[in-house]
Formats: C-alpha cells, structure tokens, sequence
C-alpha cells in the first residue's frame, strides 16, 4: 500500500505536468549544491521551476497526467523543469547552464504533449522568448502606422511651409 506522502507526491507532479506547457528533464550528477541553488534562483526568476524527483513518482505522475513522452527520460538522477507561462525560458537557462557546467546534461522533455528530444531543446532555447515576440509583433504592427501618421503630418507641415513661405516674401517686399 502506497504512503500518503508519496501519493501526495504523485499528484503535485501530475499537476505540475498538466499546468506547465513544457517539461524538460536533465541529468544533474555532479553539479554541486551551490550550484544546483544558483540554477533554481535563475529559473524561479524566469517564472519557471526547478524539481529533483524520484524516478519512480514521476513516471507514476506522468502515467496520471497523461505525458507518456516524458517517461523515456526518467532515468538515472534527474531534475525537471517546468516551464508554465514561458516555455522557451527554462530551455534557455538549461541551455545556457549546461554549456557552463558540462556536468548538467540535458536530456530531453515535453512541450505542450510533443516530445522533444535533447537537441529539441536546444533549439526551443534558440527562440526568443514570449516577450522578444511580443515586441516584435508590436514593432511590425507600429511601423505602417508610423508611416500613416508621417503622410497624415506632411500635408499640414507643407501648408504650414507654404504659408510661412509667402509670409517672408511678403516682408521681404
């Protein structure tokens, strides 16, 4: 008979799967606590979340939530990370810290239900982030209308010149 806090922790895992839009999965043998700690702070600073997890739970957690992709990853010492408004963010930071501590590797993971294999999370780390596309669609949508407000402007800046125009020549006379 399973204990109460395993089945606890089971269905905080299932949850987590079912909330996050990716799910990312590392083998962290070899990092130390100091740097575990840093990693944490830089995801938690992302809006995204770091967990070391018991293979076992997780694998009955993801059988729950209905992520069958993630359990090809469940093996040896593994964090996950989940990444809930912002799915790029902890490819990036996972990215970005195991290329400086060669020890994190990553493995692979889940976005939104797709598997991803661990060159997939590379490149899901290359995108830009919601934001960066956010501001790009901004600046695209902003740019025609710079231009309409520039045409709008340039019939009343030429009247303005014209009667400036006539103005010195009449002084001028």
């Amino acid at each position: 008979m399973p204990r109460p806090e395993k089945v606890a922790q089971v269905e905080a895992l299932a949850e987590r799967f079912q909330r996050a839009q990716a799910v990312l999965a590392a083998d962290y043998r070899g990092l130390t606590v100091k740097e575990m700690t840093d990693l944490r702070k830089r995801m938690r600073e992302a809006g995204a979340e770091l967990k070391v997890v018991k293979n076992t739970l997780a694998r009955l957690a993801a059988d729950q939530a209905q992520v069958e992709a993630l359990k090809a990853y469940l093996e040896g010492p593994t964090v996950l990370a989940f990444g809930y408004d912002d799915p790029v963010a902890p490819a990036k930071i996972l990215d970005q810290f195991s290329r400086q501590q060669k020890q994190l590797e990553i493995k692979g993971g889940v976005l939104n239900g797709a598997p991803l294999t661990a060159a997939g999370v590379q490149q899901l780390a290359q995108l830009p982030s919601r934001e960066e596309l956010l501001a790009q669609v901004l600046r695209g949508l902003q740019g025609p209308l710079y231009g309409l407000v520039g045409v709008l402007s340039g019939v009343p800046r030429a009247l303005v010149y014209a009667l400036d125009a006539l103005r010195r020549q009449r002084e001028a006379a």
